[in-house]
């Protein structure tokens, strides 16, 4: 079953590093996704009960250099299926691939990628999941197996398949991307893509592809797991933070064994690849 969301809204004067630190502390309450404002930051988190989350330990709102207020309100799932049906456009990466909604006209395209996104994130709109399709796009997925965390709507376990892959594990920790996961396998007659809720603990095989867009803090939290799960010579591709959180995510790769490769940026938001050669 799906669960509706509280979506926080912090208005933050002065916005930096407040709305970092910020960021990072709700993250570790459980938020699972951010969206920076002009006037500091809205916080999505699942609700499990009926009262709001306690921010009593976020330590930043009683910071004496900052002021923090913030609202919040409940959102449904059904009222994010309405908004994306009037808004979802069709998204292009290069020539060959295209993402669209179901109601969209087929454009027959090398790589045509239906998804009903519904709450899950991952439409290819945003720019970290543009550049993750893109890196798709440019890497050989052949026989070999892939590892989509944080895979949101399921869309670059889709690409991957339909670039080759024989073996795809979508890992997402909320319910209604797992199950948005699944409809978008079947809309798109996927079979080799296996859906599972959970997280970075659950990963159980052994890949030659890793894909997370996530955000910073997951990511170096979860790089070391994501080591012990690639094949020799396996690409790592992350994305879900900035231009300025890159070299973090550098020497946290180096730490684990990883060798930076490339990094593509668009508008600030960064994707990078990794390579492990033991």
């Amino acid at each position: 079953m799906a669960l509706p969301y509280h979506a926080f809204i912090f208005e933050i004067t002065p916005l930096e590093p407040a709305r970092e630190i910020l960021i990072a502390e709700l993250a570790t309450l459980g938020f699972e996704s951010f969206e920076e404002t002009e006037a500091g930051l809205q916080a999505y988190i699942p609700i499990t009960s009926n009262d709001p989350p306690i921010l009593e330990d976020v330590s930043i709102l009683n910071h004496p250099d900052f002021e923090i207020r913030y609202t919040y309100n409940r959102i449904e799932p059904e009222n994010w299926n309405a908004i994306w049906e009037r808004d979802f456009q069709k998204v292009y990466v290069g020539t060959d691939c295209l993402v669209r909604a179901p109601f969209h006209k087929s454009e027959h395209k090398a790589y045509e990628i239906v998804i009903n996104p519904k709450m899950s994130f991952g439409t290819g709109h945003h720019e970290t999941t543009s550049m993750m399709l893109a890196y798709l796009m440019e890497t050989n997925c052949e026989a070999l197996n892939v590892l989509d965390m944080g895979s949101g709507t399921g869309v670059l376990a889709i690409l991957a398949e339909k670039r080759g892959a024989v073996k795809i594990d979508a890992i997402d920790i909320d319910p209604w991307c797992y199950e948005n996961c699944q409809e978008n396998t079947l809309l798109n007659a996927c079979t080799k893509i296996t859906a599972h809720q959970g997280t970075a603990v659950d990963i159980s095989g052994r890949y030659d592809i890793i894909l997370a867009n996530i955000n910073r803090n997951i990511l170096v939290e979860d790089l070391p797991k994501y080591v012990q799960s690639m094949a020799v010579d396996g690409q790592l591709f992350l994305s879900g933070f900035y231009q300025e959180d890159l070299p973090l995510i550098q020497k946290v790769a180096s730490e684990n064994g990883l060798v930076f490769d490339n990094y593509k940026e668009n508008n600030k938001w960064v994707a990078a690849k990794f390579l492990y050669q033991p």
